[in-house]
């Protein structure tokens, strides 16, 4: 079992003026501690989840290639990029970017989208939801065709691209993570294309595999060689991670990916370092 480290708040104690340096230590200090990947957000404004939409909020892609240039180890993702906020083009341009520019690290998180409120907020385009999942899959065969370096002109119904060129390639062909639960189009769409899926916790977790195992026999995907991981608020007392990791892990999942309190007190690194990622790697 291996551990992500999701980045969902920018409003620290020091303010805006310190949020560089602190960002750098936290991505230094969970790059030491052994998290196998880091993540961000892919919105502009805060969600209710998290507090107002008046809290600060960084740009998902300019922020991960900030955290390039201070890990060495540690994969790269927005946990998840919703696929109307970009053209798929640029997507998987500024994918590859972040590959290249951070050796080979990049992974592609992406979903739907949902949040309507920062959308029209900013203008961002958020069309009904069947649409959305329609750009969603025609997005990620663009994605897989330029990160493969196939050029061939693409018509979709949403996109129409004349040339698919993509130079450089990526160092590693980024995987594909989707995020989201939908059982008739999301877990379908994990099937047919993704590396990865990224599941929330709770009594129907279980379903939730049962039904992309279906899925996966429908289109003739092996189950077996997509990665499961599962969003976990991390709680305070190591012990309690660990037994969490074993119900997960019994499960099939692979990775925990979520953040804990106070994230910017780099100081609470230590134990993942000493503590719980040796004792997640014996699993």
């Amino acid at each position: 079992m291996r551990l992500g480290l999701h980045i969902s708040r920018f409003t620290w104690p020091e303010g805006p003026s310190r949020l560089s340096p602190v960002l750098a230590e936290v991505a230094v200090a969970a790059d030491e501690a052994g998290f196998e990947r880091i993540s961000v957000m892919d919105h502009v404004w805060q969600i209710h989840v998290n507090g107002p939409p008046e809290e600060e909020m960084l740009e998902a892609y300019t922020t991960l290639g900030f955290l390039a240039a201070h890990t060495r180890r540690a994969n790269l993702l927005t946990l998840v990029t919703g696929v109307v906020y970009r053209e798929p083009g640029l997507l998987a341009k500024a994918v590859t970017t972040l590959d290249v520019l951070s050796g080979g690290r990049a992974m592609l998180g992406i979903g739907a989208a949902w949040n309507e409120e920062e959308s029209l907020g900013l203008g961002l385009p958020f069309p009904p939801t069947a649409e959305r999942f329609e750009r969603l899959e025609e997005a990620l065969q663009i994605c897989r065709q330029m990160f493969d370096g196939d050029e061939t002109a693409y018509q979709g119904t949403h996109y129409r691209l004349g040339r698919l060129l993509n130079s450089p390639l990526p160092l590693r062909k980024p995987p594909i993570l989707i995020g989201g639960g939908g059982e008739r189009k999301t877990l379908l769409l994990v099937a047919k294309y993704a590396d990865a899926c990224n599941l929330f916790p709770g009594p129907d977790l279980q379903h939730k595999l049962d039904v992309l195992k279906r899925h996966c026999d429908a289109v003739g995907r092996d189950y077996d060689e997509i990665q499961k991981t599962v969003i976990y608020r991390f709680p305070d007392e190591p012990r309690e991670i660990v037994a969490a990791a074993r119900e997960f892990a019994a499960m099939g999942f692979t990775v925990m990916h979520g953040g804990f309190r106070d994230v910017w007190d780099t100081e609470r690194f230590e134990v993942y370092r000493d503590e719980i990622v040796p004792a997640l790697e014996a699993l």
